[in-house]
């Protein structure tokens, strides 16, 4: 048993107890700490809902604990061996590396959806370090590799069971030990689903196409994924099939930022009693922060979450005009979003390539300076567990009150961007900041258009979905003004945070 005594609430417990009985039914007796061979059988799919605060991560952190305890493989998407046993496995993963990399932080080895169907393909001769430092191999000598550089692979592996780090550690970059990507196409065995309520129906197919026991973590009071009709994918499962968690755990208790989110179930608050109890919680903790204009600083590595597309565009041209960016080449220290890979289909196997090492669709990352080659970006993705890349990039920046995007620069095909500085709430989904600034005006303009999602009002969707981005600090905007930033935009904490680079090799694409 682990050495730290984990108290749940009654729902909680009745949650782990209910898993618990799932997975016995799958053959892993975790009372026991028994496993017994993957036998075919009905596949089980059960979700685990529950508002910001409820204890949604503990549950799932506990319950890999208990799985790891009981002997049971963890499949982490960067290398997987081909000498598969008979072992039982477990992967846990999250829509986004965003999300992956919050439950990474908290000590559970969460990888991307993507990472899970995508598996990468190393170099024969690498591929012999890998089954080494996994304990399944002689020390292999490999010709420019030194004995103190797999002594330094060793040490990372031992303390962080991730390969590409490992080989990040040698020396290495992704380009030097995968030579691709390729679709899965043999089946897993345990799934673990975090931020659930982003999923579409088609990627819940894809996952019970691999899972046979699979268990959905959600927040049901989150926004609907974009044509789900306002339904999550868990809205629709029946009886014991979806555990919900009520109570706010002790953790969280006295947490100013989720009593404020779960205020907004109450039908009869106004958006006028809101930003009164915000301004009241603000007096009393610094944690909640009643500000009058958007902080500059702050927009470089969290974005201002908004409603409206118009007041995102005019955010972003604010931001760029106050660092002096000139119209026509980014600066390096902005960030981006990727707004997904444009290439064509021949080129199948360059998406999957961009797609696995973190640049998906709505993915975070900061432009770190042009590549060798025209038209290639060098970025930093935010979240991922090799974060240099370096990819053909499209990047589009948003002028208010024009039709058509600036380009600055561009190459053929590849992967596309947008200005990072401010996002909708709808795509900050799955992320979460320290520090969160929400755009107060434009929950106010939601609050007046008076729209019904779901059976509850819009903005209090939009304005629960933003504050639960906030890890440690909210600061609720109430004014369309911007300071000017402190200082210049810098990259100095990406590199401090990724000294041995990862990245890819500027193909022609």
């Amino acid at each position: 048993m682990t050495g730290n005594i984990v108290t749940f609430s009654e729902d909680q417990a009745e949650a782990y107890d209910r898993i618990t009985e799932l997975l016995r039914g799958a053959g892993v007796d975790l009372d026991n700490s028994i496993l017994t061979p993957q036998a075919d059988g009905d596949d089980s799919v059960l979700a685990v809902v529950g508002k910001a605060g409820s204890g949604k991560t503990l549950l799932l952190a506990r319950l890999y604990e208990a799985l790891q305890e009981a002997g049971i493989d963890i499949i982490s998407g960067d290398y997987e061996s081909k000498r598969r046993s008979a072992k039982r496995t477990l992967a846990i993963l999250a829509p986004t590396n965003k999300a992956a990399s919050v439950l990474r932080n908290r000590g559970v080895p969460a990888t991307t959806i993507h990472r899970i169907l995508y598996t990468p393909l190393y170099d024969p001769e690498y591929e012999k370090i890998a089954e080494w430092l996994a304990g399944r191999g002689e020390q292999p000598e490999i010709e420019g590799l030194t004995q103190a550089a797999l002594e330094r692979a060793t040490l990372f592996y031992a303390s962080n069971k991730s390969i590409p780090g490992a080989f990040a550690a040698a020396g290495l970059r992704g380009s030097d030990f995968i030579i691709g990507w390729k679709r899965r196409d043999e089946a897993l065995d345990i799934g673990f689903v975090d931020e659930s309520s982003m999923l579409d129906e088609k990627q819940l197919n894809d996952l019970k196409e691999i899972f046979p026991t699979l268990v959905l973590f959600g927040d049901p009071a989150q926004l609907a994924p974009v044509g789900q009709s306002g339904e999550m994918v868990f809205d629709n499962f029946k009886g014991d099939q979806k555990l919900t968690l009520h109570r706010i755990h002790r953790q969280d208790a006295g947490n100013p930022i989720l009593d404020l989110a779960h205020a907004l179930g109450d039908e009869s608050l106004s958006f006028q009693d809101f930003e009164r109890m915000i301004e009241e919680a603000s007096r009393k903790d610094d944690r909640v922060v009643f500000a009058r204009r958007v902080e500059a600083d702050m927009m470089a590595r969290s974005p201002v979450l908004v409603w409206r597309n118009k007041t995102r565009v005019r955010l972003i041209q604010a931001f760029r005009n106050a660092y002096g960016a000139p119209p026509d080449e980014l600066l390096a220290g902005e960030p981006l979003i990727c707004d997904g890979i444009e290439l064509p289909v021949k080129h199948r196997k360059k998406r999957i390539d961009l797609e696995a090492r973190g640049l998906i669709k709505g993915a975070q990352v900061v432009y770190m300076g042009p590549g060798k080659r025209a038209g290639f970006s060098r970025l930093h993705v935010l979240g991922a567990e090799d974060p240099q890349v370096s990819a053909a990039s499209i990047i589009k920046i948003e002028i208010p009150d024009q039709e058509e995007p600036f380009i600055p620069f561009a190459a053929r095909m590849g992967a596309a961007f947008l200005h990072g500085s401010a996002v909708t709430i709808h795509k900050s989904q799955g992320s979460q900041w320290p520090d969160v600034q929400v755009f107060g005006p434009d929950l106010f303009v939601a609050a007046r258009v008076g729209r019904i999602e779901a059976g509850q009002a819009l903005w209090k969707r939009l304005a629960y979905v933003a504050i639960t981005r906030a890890q440690n600090r909210l600061f609720w905007v109430t004014r369309n003004m911007l300071a000017r930033p402190t200082s210049a935009l810098t990259i100095a904490d990406l590199r401090a945070a990724a000294p041995v680079p990862l990245s890819l090799k500027e193909e022609e694409q």
